[in-house]
């Protein structure tokens, strides 16, 4: 398979590097209920590939809610921390999907996970992830930060700022944020852009407050969209206004 970095399209993208942030939930299928829905998997996969080809440098970092959640683990009663494992290892079955997936549409890529699996992937090591982005292979980052206690969405944070990101772009089912839950205030206003500073005052839930603080202190911006527009990620590389974008 050839690892060549693809070339850029005459088309100009506003990002070149970027850490994709999709939950767990993404993956679970609306009409089989399985917790990874084959097409859903493929549409996104697609998404990514189209990117790709415009010369992006891509890191995924997936949850994985889909299959086990350690919050939700610990009111059933399993260990916090234990659950928290389970759903690092949630995660890595959830990067493997991708990876496949990936692979099958002619992408290259590479799974890192911060708990060592020799068998599954490499070991997170911050210039190698560099050099496979250098060479255009897609770097898939699992099994969270490698500590309990800490989301997917710090990950994200903490991965976007050791990999000098451009953007933290984090697909959600909701096209944006708003003031209010838009499906309980039918009222409820969305925003194009908010800074920092805003989306603390108001207490908005763009990402929780550990990883929400980490791309604050390192002027990581979020773009916050909806995955369901096949086309989302790349509007968004190109700079056309998609969701909301959180900045300094």
């Amino acid at each position: 398979m050839n690892d060549e970095p693809p070339s850029p399209s005459s088309n100009a993208v506003k990002y070149k590097r970027i850490v994709l942030k999709l939950s767990g939930e993404v993956l679970r299928g609306g009409k089989s209920g399985d917790p990874i829905d084959a097409p859903t998997l493929q549409a996104i996969c697609n998404q990514i590939k189209e990117i790709h080809a415009l010369g992006v440098q891509i890191c995924v970092i997936i949850g994985g809610g889909n299959i086990f959640r350690g919050l939700q683990g610990s009111k059933q009663g399993v260990d916090r921390t234990t659950g928290d494992y389970m759903g690092m290892l949630a995660t890595v079955i959830n990067g493997l999907a991708i990876m496949d997936c990936l692979e099958k549409l002619g992408v290259t890529t590479r799974v890192q996970s911060a708990i060592p699996m020799n068998q599954i992937g490499e070991p997170f090591i911050l210039r190698r992830a560099v050099r496979h982005l250098e060479k255009g292979r897609v770097v898939i980052f699992v099994a969270g930060t490698g500590n309990p206690y800490f989301s997917t969405d710090t990950t994200a944070a903490l991965r976007a700022s050791e990999m000098r990101a451009d953007i933290i772009m984090k697909a959600t089912k909701v096209d944006g944020i708003y003031d209010k839950d838009p499906v309980l205030h039918p009222d409820a206003v969305k925003y194009d852009e908010l800074t920092f500073l805003d989306a603390l005052k108001q207490r908005l839930s763009v990402m929780d407050s550990t990883a929400f603080s980490l791309c604050l202190d390192n002027n990581v911006p979020i773009l916050v969209f909806d995955l369901s527009d096949e086309h989302a990620i790349r509007k968004a590389i190109a700079g056309e206004k998609v969701g909301t974008l959180v900045h300094a």
